[in-house]
Parts: structure tokens; C-alpha cells; sequence
């Protein structure tokens, strides 16, 4: 079981951008094909840019021409949270950081094999750590 990490509105602020914050606390989205990994080709692992948990592994990323980085499967079951989303009048489910609680984006059921998911995440959400050379 991941352990929970829990700050204030005001810690969270101190350790993020504005933009940051705006994604990852307050559930925004970035634009499409605005992020730095919607591209992003380097093998490595994709952590929360809140807490720093593992949450994707380059090998499950691919381009789903959505605008976002995009996954077929996340780095371990509990490393993300789903939660139902009827914001701006959809359906959705939410993906958070299941450390943390960042909102990192949105599970769609439209991914390739072999899980046939496409978690459709926020780049400024994520922190790449490049595997080493």
C-alpha cells in the first residue's frame, strides 16, 4: 500500500509554479500539444510532480494524437487513483496520484492492447527522470 502524503493548500502552493498548482490541486488541464512530454521520446520513468512517486514507465507511453503524453498502463495499480468525473457536463474518470492526490488527468477506454487504456495525462503533472546512459 503507497503511504499517504498530505499538505496544506499553502505548502502545496510553496513547492509549485502557479501553472503547477492550477493542473495538479486544481484539477485544470493543459492545453493540447502545449506539454514537454506530449513529444517526449527519452526512455525513462514519469513521477508525480508533486511527491515524487513512480507513477509511468517510458515503455508504456505512445502517441494517441490527443495532444497529451499518453500510457497504456501505470508503473504499479496503486501508484494511480480513479475517480468518477461529471465535470463539464461528461463523464470521465479522473486519474490522481494515489500518494498524493494530484490530479494528473483522465482514463479513457480507448488505449491499444494489451490493457485497451489511455491514461491521458497533464505533462505539467509529471516530473521524466531519464534512464541513465
Amino acid at each position: 500500500m503507497v503511504e499517504k502524503i498530505e499538505k496544506t493548500e499553502t505548502q502545496w502552493r510553496e513547492l509549485l509554479t502557479p501553472e503547477e498548482f492550477r493542473v495538479c490541486r486544481g484539477k485544470g488541464t493543459e492545453p493540447p500539444f502545449s506539454g514537454i512530454y506530449c513529444d517526449e521520446k527519452r526512455p525513462g520513468q514519469y513521477n508525480c510532480k508533486c511527491c515524487g512517486q513512480a507513477l509511468f514507465r517510458s515503455e508504456t507511453k505512445y502517441d494517441s494524437g490527443t495532444g497529451w503524453p499518453s500510457f497504456w498502463a501505470p508503473i504499479q495499480d496503486d501508484a494511480i487513483a480513479c475517480h468518477r468525473d461529471t465535470n463539464h457536463g461528461m463523464v470521465r474518470v479522473e486519474a490522481v496520484c494515489g500518494r498524493c492526490g494530484a490530479h494528473l488527468g483522465h482514463v479513457f477506454e480507448d488505449g491499444p492492447a494489451p490493457t485497451g487504456q489511455r491514461y491521458c495525462m497533464n505533462s505539467l503533472s509529471l516530473d521524466l527522470v531519464p534512464d541513465a546512459d
